[in-house]
């Protein structure tokens, strides 16, 4: 290579670096101009995967005792909600009209409301498999995609996340007599599932249980341990660039806040391979409820996968042992209960 080459070619690697460093560096004031681009990162909304489904068709995704409603939390807000039954009534289910499923609420089977994390929709893959765990297991499954999401009308917000969960629960508790609500949140969604869960214990009408899976603490220390803050974690002010416009924009997610004025037995699932929200956040957040005067009477219980069974973050319902924890946890669920 002659040398003219070689300096044309160590012009164009020098530039290469220049641009990636530019960026680099670019980012983050970009994020501290823009806090909305921080809240779309955290929401990911946007994400519709997988694609190409249709939402009003759960059946398309292997859903065949499933039906689509849509409710309206507020005015201008619509949401998409997806209503399994148990899997012993598959039969029954087939050609049956929304009124059929919502009587249906009101038999002999306790209730899970679903609230999934950040990306994709109701139709994600792992979520739909999980729904086919749990309806197998005899559990009604009512999620829904919060404002936003999906087909689902509205701009997201924290606020606008806990209010769409809120409306749902309400919703169940109308059709639902005596039976069961549980409230299971994943990810993102624990933080909306602290939410609501804390203000139904508000307001006196706590679930009959809570189960978090994946949670971590707050959503500035998730934020700051996510493998996407890798490049930045020692950047010069990563709390004022990163972490404060997330702030800015309401959104805290504070689970580690809420747990202390939740009133109802907890339940916490965690992957310690998990590569998005660290297992040790969700150790943490037990060992801030555990001990909480809140759930004195309460059952808390934390229920860790080891990282050989490769869970990761959201394959816990692959887990043989899932039916046997939640026949368990949820058979002793009741008020008076130790931990």
């Amino acid at each position: 290579m002659n040398a003219s080459r070689r300096k044309g070619l160590w012009f164009r690697l020098r530039k290469i670096l220049l641009c990636v460093l530019g960026l680099y560096v670019a980012i983050p004031f970009l994020i501290k101009l823009c806090p909305g681009i921080q809240a779309k990162l955290i929401f990911l909304n946007f994400v519709r995967v997988p694609y190409f489904i249709d939402l009003k068709k759960p059946q398309d995704q292997g859903l065949n005792h499933t039906c689509n409603y849509y409710l309206q939390p507020e005015e201008d807000v619509t949401i998409g909600v997806w209503h399994t039954v148990p899997a012993v009534w598959w039969k029954d289910a087939q050609g049956k009209d929304q009124m059929w499923y919502e009587d249906a609420l009101a038999t002999s089977h306790p209730i899970i409301l679903y609230l999934h994390g950040n990306a994709g929709t109701r139709g994600g893959d792992h979520r739909v498999e999980l729904y086919k765990v749990l309806s197998s297991l005899g559990y009604h499954v009512v999620t829904f995609d919060y404002r936003g999401w999906g087909d689902s009308v509205g701009t997201p917000s924290e606020r606008g996340m806990t209010y769409d969960a809120l409306h749902v629960f309400d919703w169940i508790k109308a059709r639902s007599g005596d039976n069961p609500v549980y409230i299971w949140g994943h990810s993102l969604g624990t933080g909306v599932a602290t939410n609501l869960v804390r203000r139904l214990c508000e307001r006196e009408t706590p679930p009959d249980a809570l189960i978090l899976e994946s949670p971590f603490t707050n959503i500035r220390e998730e934020a700051k341990s996510h493998p996407f803050s890798v490049i930045y974690r020692y950047f010069p002010g990563f709390d004022w660039f990163f972490l404060d416009p997330i702030t800015s924009s309401g959104i805290k997610f504070a689970n580690d806040e809420n747990v202390k004025h939740i009133s109802c037995s907890l339940l916490i699932l965690h992957a310690e391979d998990d590569p998005v929200v660290p297992f040790q956040l969700g150790r943490k957040l037990y060992n801030i409820a555990a001990p909480s005067r809140s759930f004195r009477d309460f059952k808390v219980q934390f229920i860790p996968f080891h990282s050989d069974l490769g869970y990761r973050h959201k394959y816990i319902y692959k887990s043989p042992e899932l039916p046997r924890i939640l026949r368990e946890f949820l058979g002793k669920s009741e008020p008076g209960r130790q931990h």
